[in-house]
């Protein structure tokens, strides 16, 4: 029973108003051919696949789940020829270079097209999603001969890649990492281990799958120093690309999952299975990084995903449903009550997974333009300033818009009441897909301290100045009539942007400040300050999308309401969510102590 309507006029909003995407496209001239009207026909056309082929499987791939039957795993029913019809309408080949059978369009292009899929049924997109990481990798780190190997096929779809890093012993400290890789005469290796939460590690989908592993040379170093990269396909390929014999890698199982069911997490077993080294020796979880960069951003978009997906389906079911009377009096005299939508509670809710989508998608959007920018770089030095711009923003994308993601479709389940209790209306399933984007590519926790200890703390805040230059100067020029006739209606949002964002500064200094004295301080804080940031980076994106709204109403432009709806979310977000800053700055600059003054035995006393 879940319904979903790609949101093309907002995605388009975004692209062509907000973030000028035409404009950025024109000046690398490998997007010459990413005309508006070829966007809006790829979005379109996007749209159609996603509405008519992947959203009816959504429900039924959760009911099913993945078969496991001796080493085999077998998808859903239907996820087969979605996957056929994906490969044939060349969706997997958009944004990947054109020397390797791609079309060669800009890798934000294919992020919208990956928040289509990804809204539309996510556990399904999870298995052509998890190849663009990898073909990243070989793209940036493989030697030539691997390029030509394995790119054409996984561009291509017909093959689709994994990364396998974690092991049962290990979870995000992959310095534990203990799958060994044992040098061979012909420069192969022999790759002996066990990998777990392996994503799309086993299917049916494709004739063969590429993996990405960690794994140990002897005499390697101990820790994260120690760590080399290695391709290992499912079945063995020749120098022509032609499949040969099976490669001793075989799944142990595949996990019972609390969500996304219809997407195996498998168990692999390396047996002496034969890989190559990708990257240098030692230096394999450096590689690993553009693969996990690239999959954090995706996780990102799960959050914004699951809230739209939820969002549609409570905002519709709100409209319907019949409870009481509005406390302002009979809002449908003629029926035997009003409909839910007319409460402030469910409005409150309703608005809440309006403004976390919305927003979840401009920030993005916004990065999206960042990976753009990396990939087209001329030089490295242009490369760095993009790479560490993406690297500040990857650890709050990742966590802030996956814990919102989740109360957002905790909202769509509340607003259906004990019908969103029911499996058939759809909602608790997707509070359930959601969950675990909290969880996998480093847990809030870690992207929190890698945000706070590694981002700021060890920088000594170097991202965050450049990121809040950008916000003052978009609001000191929003806040001069010279510059924006739209000044007045505005200050609202400027006023309350710039505080916050000197605010952040301060607070940013003082745990630093901190920090020297209280170690713990940093881990004590990092939530807290990820979310505050968090809260700051979005409303910078709101503040523009008004901007841009305003703008909009001042010309002879159709759809009006659409406009007047930014701005009064935008509002929203403003008084309703932003001030979630006030609290989250007291707790983090509180002393670490109230969290490590009980020690083990008084924790654990009954």
């Amino acid at each position: 029973m879940l319904q979903y309507k790609a949101p093309v006029m907002d995605m388009k909003f975004l692209i062509e108003d907000v973030f000028k995407y035409y404009k950025h496209y024109e000046s690398y001239p490998e997007f010459a051919e990413a005309t508006p009207d070829l966007v809006d026909a790829i979005l379109q056309e996007c749209a159609k696949f996603c509405e008519n082929e992947l959203l009816p499987l959504n429900q039924s791939g959760d009911k099913e789940g993945c078969q496991f039957d001796n080493g085999v795993v077998t998808t859903p029913t239907g996820f087969k020829a979605a996957y056929n019809k994906y490969v044939e309408g060349g969706w997997q080949s958009l944004s990947h270079p054109v020397e390797h059978g791609g079309q060669g369009l800009p890798p934000s292009l294919g992020m919208a097209k990956q928040e289509m899929m990804g809204t539309a049924n996510w556990s399904w997109a999870m298995y052509p999603g998890l190849s663009h990481g990898a073909m990243n990798t070989i793209q940036s780190h493989g030697t030539q001969e691997q390029k030509e190997l394995y790119l054409t096929r996984l561009t291509e779809g017909t093959w689709t890649g994994t990364m396998c890093l974690t092991e049962p012993q290990c979870g995000t400290d992959l310095g534990q990492v203990k799958t060994k890789a044992i040098p061979n005469d012909d420069g192969t290796y022999d790759i002996v281990g066990t990998k777990i939460f392996i994503s799309a590690g086993e299917h049916d989908l494709t004739e063969n799958i590429i993996h990405i592993v960690l794994a140990r040379l002897p005499g390697a170093p101990e820790g994260t120093r120690g760590i080399s990269l290695f391709i290992v396909p499912k079945i063995q390929v020749d120098q022509q690309g032609n499949l040969g014999e099976g490669n001793q890698v075989t799944c142990g199982a595949i996990e019972d999952k609390m969500g996304i069911k219809a997407s195996s997490t498998a168990v692999l077993n390396f047996d002496n299975a034969k890989g190559v080294l990708i990257g240098p020796k030692n230096k394999g979880l450096e590689c690993m990084f553009t693969f996990m960069n690239t999959a954090r951003v995706g996780t990102a978009l799960q959050g914004v995903c699951a809230s739209e997906l939820a969002y549609q389906n409570s905002l519709l079911y709100a409209k319907d449903r019949l409870s009481m009377r509005a406390l302002t009096g009979k809002k449908c005299p003629d029926k035997v009550a009003d409909p839910i939508i007319e409460h402030p509670d469910v409005r409150k809710m309703l608005m809440t997974q309006k403004a976390i989508s919305e927003g979840g998608r401009a920030m993005i959007y916004y990065t999206a333009k960042i990976v753009d920018e990396i990939e087209m770089a001329k030089t490295e030095e242009a490369r760095k300033v993009a790479d560490d711009r993406l690297g500040f923003i990857t650890p709050i994308l990742k966590a802030f818009l996956t814990e919102m993601g989740c109360e957002s479709t905790s909202h769509g389940m509340q607003v259906f009441g004990g019908h969103g209790y029911i499996k058939e209306w759809g909602m608790e399933q997707i509070v359930r897909d959601v969950r675990i984007s909290t969880l996998y590519e480093g847990t809030t926790g870690i992207q929190a301290l890698d945000l706070l200890g590694r981002k700021i703390l060890l920088t000594r805040g170097k991202s965050l100045k450049a990121f809040s230059k950008e916000v003052l100067r978009f609001c000191k020029d929003k806040s001069m009539i010279s510059k924006n006739p739209h000044k007045r209606q505005m200050n609202k949002f400027i006023w309350a942007l710039s505080k916050n964002t000197a605010n952040w500064q301060q607070y940013t200094m003082r745990l630093a400040l901190k920090a020297k004295k209280d170690r713990d301080i940093v881990g004590s804080a990092s939530v807290d300050y990820l979310m505050y940031s968090g809260y700051i980076m979005m409303a910078y994106f709101w503040a523009q999308m008004a901007q841009t709204a305003y703008e909009k109403l001042a010309t002879d432009v159709e759809n009006r309401d659409f406009y007047r709806a930014k701005i009064k979310t935008a509002e929203f977000y403003f008084e309703r969510l932003l001030p979630r800053t006030k609290s989250l700055a007291k707790t983090m600059m509180a002393d670490p102590k109230t969290l490590m003054q009980l020690d083990e035995d008084l924790l654990s006393f009954l």
